[in-house]
């Protein structure tokens, strides 16, 4: 056999130094089912969903974790294996609460879920677990579910690793092991910025958005790519739109520059596109009264005010500031309209403050 070379189902495939079983097999196109696996985060092995069986081993291998070696000879899917994640995934079934996927928001794009219809998985083999926690909803974004929480720790790579936040971690021990935030306090009190990472990374129902349960789920939308209008990184997002509206905004996975990175506003920050409370037209005061205008009545006073102050008293007692929903272009222009137009420095933007 060549170098670098393992066999995985009777097929040849090509791994680098370093790579492991998991990461040979996903270049190759050969799929071996994940949990707890987070790209680029430091493989755990915990939810033991990727096991494998590698020829001359005792016992089944966690394939995220084990180094690809010249010459193994990998089966995926063979009955042992099989059998493992259909016992895995009924362990899973049997801790918490997960009966309930008709009504859950994470239906259609629940990893778990996704498993236990793979293997046929019913549920029901072991008693359930007792929901040790109650849900936490004290915060405005973030609704934490306890009872669907598998544990698998996706979570806490998401916000140590990814986002370099280390709000969360593991607490407690044993059967009372829990996710929890700054000494188990509630998220709003902790150290966490609300930037959703978890929510994106969990792979159930125990993280979503605080609103998720009054809108269509994932699985119910049209997804459109666009550009974060927040500031000027660019940042990916997919949009997760029905009827018009966006209910949703995930980070878009593998694009540059956030690869599937977002911040609080980027995810979160969305509803003042489709508020009542959005002006249409231009308003201009009247007695204490605003009114509705045309842009060239709006734009004209705005001209006679500015021209008027500057005369007056010099260009410096005129400041702007742009918005950070602004494209690069707007603040561009922005600067230099104060700068070679009004003839002052005095121009700012939001997003630095």
């Amino acid at each position: 056999m060549s170098e670098n070379l393992m066999v995985i189902n009777g097929r040849e495939v090509p791994f680098s130094p370093g790579q492991t079983i998991l990461e040979a097999a996903v270049a190759a196109g050969i799929d071996i089912p994940t949990l707890c696996h987070l790209k680029e985060t430091t493989p755990t092995g915990a939810c033991r969903v990727c096991v494998v069986e590698v020829e001359g081993a005792r016992s089944l291998m966690t394939a995220c974790t084990v180094p690809a070696t010249k010459g193994m000879v990998v089966r995926t899917e063979s009955p042992m294996v099989i059998q493992s994640r259909k016992t895995i995934v009924e362990l899973m079934l049997s801790s918490g609460r997960h009966d309930d996927c008709l009504v859950c928001p994470a239906t259609g794009d629940c990893r778990l879920q996704e498993l236990a219809y793979r293997y046929q998985v019913k549920g029901g083999k072991y008693p359930d677990t007792e929901t040790l926690y109650p849900m936490e909803a004290v915060n405005p974004l973030i609704l934490r579910n306890f009872a669907k929480c598998i544990l698998c720790g996706r979570c806490v790579q998401a916000c140590r690793e990814v986002q370099v936040n280390d709000a969360i971690d593991f607490g407690y021990r044993g059967a009372k092991t829990k996710i929890i935030a700054k000494g188990d306090m509630a998220l709003k009190d902790s150290d966490c910025v609300f930037c959703g990472q978890c929510i994106q990374a969990c792979p159930t129902g125990a993280l979503v958005p605080k609103d998720a349960y009054q809108k269509p789920r994932l699985c119910e939308t049209e997804q459109i790519r666009t550009t974060c209008p927040y500031c000027g990184v660019g940042c990916q997002q997919t949009l997760h739109v029905k009827n018009g509206k966006i209910v949703q905004v995930t980070a878009t996975e593998n694009a540059e520059p956030n690869q599937g990175r977002l911040c609080v506003k980027g995810r979160f920050g969305y509803d003042f596109i489709s508020s009542n409370e959005r002006l249409k037209t231009p308003l201009i005061k009247k007695d204490g009264v605003f009114h509705e205008a045309t842009w060239d009545e709006a734009l004209d006073l705005v001209v006679s005010k500015f021209s008027k102050i500057i005369k007056d008293h010099g260009p410096d007692a005129v400041a702007g500031v742009s918005c950070a929903r602004s494209i690069n272009e707007d603040s561009y222009n922005m600067q230099k309209l104060f700068r070679a137009v009004f003839k002052t420095n005095n121009i700012d933007h939001c997003a630095r403050t």
